[in-house]
């Protein structure tokens, strides 16, 4: 459901609900954004990750950048860089990986764990929540600039009814 204060929120019952929401907002995608996935762990922002990949038309494997830091994938003209902080103990570790020039206006860049590299990171275009709720998520992308304003303007309305207690 879309609100005036520019969020989205849905409930995902499941994997497949996930997938089929970040294929969906793949098509809303630019080149230049910056997207904050928070959650806990096993919260679905890799599976979300992948149903945004999908949506752009990869079809190689995903994987989760707990170890790497980074996943990039090339899709077309587009680069996107998947990028898991939970190891970070400093912020300044994220300056000293050399990631900066990741974030440019060709890229699309998912930031998983961004609190490791607080105050270093672009301000995010969306942030996007995973939590538990009932028996699947919650999800809510909140966006968080202009671009990211208008990014949220072109989807389509999704399913947001939760299932009955």
């Amino acid at each position: 459901m879309h609100s005036q204060d520019h969020t989205l929120t849905a409930y995902l019952a499941d994997e497949a609900a996930t997938l089929a929401l970040g294929e969906m907002l793949a098509g809303a995608l630019r080149g230049g954004m910056t997207i904050f996935l928070l959650g806990d762990l096993g919260a679905g922002k890799t599976t979300l990750t992948r149903g945004i990949l999908r949506g752009l038309g990869f079809t190689g494997r995903v994987k989760s950048p707990t170890y790497t830091l980074v996943e990039p994938y090339v899709i077309s003209n587009l680069y996107l860089h998947h990028f898991d902080l939970y190891r970070f103990a400093d912020p300044l570790e994220w300056e000293d990986a050399g990631f900066r020039e990741m974030f440019n206006p060709a890229s699309v860049c998912l930031v998983e764990w961004p609190d490791k590299a607080e105050g270093l990171l672009p301000e995010p275009d969306w942030t996007i929540s995973l939590q538990d709720h009932l028996e699947g998520r919650r999800f809510s992308l909140t966006a968080g600039t202009a671009t990211g304003a208008l990014c949220l303007a072109c989807l389509n309305d999704f399913d947001t009814t939760p299932p009955a207690a």
